[in-house]
């Protein structure tokens, strides 16, 4: 992408050059970094086995676009920890130690360029309880700023009621992730597999319904990393134990 036709408002750190990046760095136009993590694995016969790490990519990628030009979206690390799902082919799965290494080192080096504000964006389940584990820990080894969230805790209940038959979310390839898929890309749901599947949850998803929860989980997220940014969001940084 060349100076001239790069768009100030770019969200994607991979799309920038050196330079590029630098320089809004160094004009203080970047004010928030938001890392994606999520899982290449299994969602039962009917969804494509990127829903998660793709579905959280386009949480943090809209969200950034609300808040242009000052968030910026890293790589999503779209192998995460699914040893529970490895007896289905064809799923990838880290270890927990190897993958907290990986994304420490994430966090290290978007803290190293310039951010002080960096959320770890969230989109799979088994990702949960080892960040849980080890975020005291980060947050003491850095000092800065950092939130880790998982994007469907961010959708209001009432909205997520409102939308969902089943009442229940997120669920594994169920009704809130089937509709996700519906509506923000289709091609991933197989509707011959919905049919004839044992597991009947998934049928009940609409694209519609989808859609507006996607919509107000985008929004949620902007204003989540907004706060962080205006510093009405601080991470609570335990003390060290001496």
């Amino acid at each position: 992408m060349s100076e001239s036709n790069r768009q100030p408002s770019e969200v994607l750190l991979h799309k920038h050059t050196r330079r590029e990046f630098r320089e809004r760095m160094q004009a203080g136009e970047l004010k928030a970094c938001i890392i994606p993590v999520a899982a290449t694995e299994q969602h039962l016969e009917h969804l494509a086995m990127e829903h998660d790490w793709r579905s959280v990519m386009l949480v943090a990628t809209e969200a950034a676009r609300l808040l242009a030009p000052e968030v910026i979206v890293a790589p999503s690390m779209n192998i995460g920890i699914s040893e529970h799902h490895m007896k289905h082919p064809g799923t990838l799965s880290a270890l927990p130690g190897s993958w907290l290494s990986v994304l420490f080192d994430t966090i290290r080096s978007t803290h190293q360029a310039g951010f002080n504000n960096i959320l770890v964006l969230n989109g799979h389940g088994g990702n949960i309880a080892p960040c849980l584990g080890m975020w005291g820990q980060f947050q003491q080894r850095l000092e800065i700023n950092l939130h880790f969230e998982s994007y469907w805790n961010l959708l209001p209940e009432d909205v997520a009621l409102a939308n969902l038959k089943t009442k229940r979310w997120p669920g594994h390839a169920q009704e809130f992730e089937t509709a996700f898929a519906l509506a923000a890309f289709p091609e991933n749901v197989r509707a011959d597999a919905m049919q004839d599947q044992e597991d009947r949850e998934p049928l009940e998803a609409s694209a519609e319904a989808g859609q507006i929860m996607i919509d107000e989980i985008v929004k949620q997220v902007s204003q989540y990393v907004a706060g962080m940014i205006e510093g009405t969001n601080k991470a609570e940084i335990p003390p060290f134990h001496t």
